[in-house]
């Protein structure tokens, strides 16, 4: 196979797997927000995240340290991404902040 293409498709695969273990923090902590058990959802959603992101990696790589590389840099990239898409909406930045209206 082409060396780019290799390195390309390592990317593809670790922008794949930040989305998704990024995603998933995202949905734990807002699933276990409202959970009864949060510490169970949160430790669940770690093994398994990491499960499938570690294993992911290892057979991404294929011992080659360029295509891990090209594997991590999409996974931080889908970092960015799932980041900037689950952001709360900022508020208007030329509204001036309100005074308190009573003394701390």
């Amino acid at each position: 196979m082409n060396e780019t293409l290799a390195l390309v498709l390592a990317w593809i695969a670790g922008g794949a797997l930040g989305a998704f273990f990024f995603g998933g923090l995202w949905w734990t902590v807002r699933k276990s927000l409202a959970s009864a058990n949060p510490a169970l959802w949160v430790f669940g959603s770690l093994l398994l995240r990491m499960g499938v992101t570690l294993t992911g990696f290892y057979f991404v790589s294929g011992g080659d340290w360029q295509r891990l590389l090209s594997c991590l840099v999409g996974f931080f990239m889908a970092r960015q991404l799932v980041t900037r898409l689950t952001r709360l909406p900022e508020k208007d930045p030329t509204r001036q902040p309100q005074e308190a209206s009573h003394a701390p």
